[in-house]
């Protein structure tokens, strides 16, 4: 068991992140039990991605009567810092990729500010694991915003600036909700705008509204990269125009292209002191 139930902080809306080393390459589901969400997984012995193996730092063995998960995560233990290291790298390399992608399209691909939304998101997710932090996007502004003053988390304010937390009202992001659900269904068909759905409800009733906005796009982030062949596919602008809240004003995505690719760089070089 993984996740934020294994590893806190947790709020009560919080899924079971259960992950079955099965081998089978089968699609995350999600199921509901008794009141609880458990978020199932299917993984390998012999993963070797840094962004699986970084989920699996950590995680409670349910069972394991060979042993050979305890080895595993042994391996995992041994090598944290290498595998953080090539995560944050992946990010940093992904965020580059997206901001190109913004500013090669910025009049002329309907995803130009979307793909900057990809930006800051994989920039935020490169400043919480260069602070140690594996990415929960539930929690993830909450503890960005509590790490130390350094100039690693001084990016964290342009970062969340491009997000556009400050525009979080419970009117907008009830509108992000049903974009949300809806794309999700449509990309992962896996019932987990229900879970979604939940976590918006205790974020609401919560008053965290900055918070919610964040995960809705970090959400919407996640399956926006998985679409192969997007050009083909100009209808689903419709749907993250709202999802996402995107910007339309060029001069502005670009602006905010140009300060995000400030910020891509200054934590290549950072990382790397």
């Amino acid at each position: 068991m993984g996740g934020c139930k294994n590893q806190g902080p947790s709020y009560d809306c919080c899924e079971y992140d259960i992950t079955v080393f099965d081998g089978k390459k089968q699609k995350e589901s999600f199921i509901e039990f008794d009141g609880a969400f458990y978020h199932i997984y299917h993984g390998t012995l012999q993963e070797t991605s840094p962004d699986i193996l970084l989920q699996y730092d950590g995680m409670t063995i349910l069972l394991d009567e060979q042993w050979e998960l305890r080895m595993l995560l042994s391996k995992i233990k041994e090598k944290k810092e290498q595998i953080f290291n090539a995560y944050i790298k992946s990010c940093l390399v992904e965020a580059g990729v997206c901001i190109t992608k913004t500013k090669n399209g910025l009049n002329t691909d309907p995803y130009s500010s979307s793909w900057l939304k990809c930006a800051a998101y994989f920039l935020a997710d490169a400043v919480s694991v260069l602070n140690f932090h594996r990415p929960s996007p539930v929690h993830m502004l909450k503890i960005l915003r509590e790490f130390d003053k350094n100039k690693i988390n001084e990016l964290i304010s342009p970062i969340t600036e491009s997000i556009g937390i400050e525009r979080a009202t419970p009117s907008l992001l009830s509108r992000m909700l049903k974009s949300t659900k809806g794309f999700s269904d449509l990309v992962e068909d896996n019932f987990h705008s229900k879970m979604i759905s939940q976590k918006y409800r205790y974020m609401i009733d919560n008053s965290l509204f900055s918070d919610c906005y964040f995960y809705l796009g970090y959400i919407n982030r996640n399956n926006f990269i998985k679409i192969p062949d997007l050009h083909r596919k100009p209808e689903l602008i419709h749907m993250l125009k709202t999802g996402f809240d995107l910007e339309s004003d060029t001069t502005k995505i670009e602006s905010e292209a140009n300060k995000l690719h400030q910020a891509t760089n200054s934590l290549l070089s950072l990382s790397h002191e």
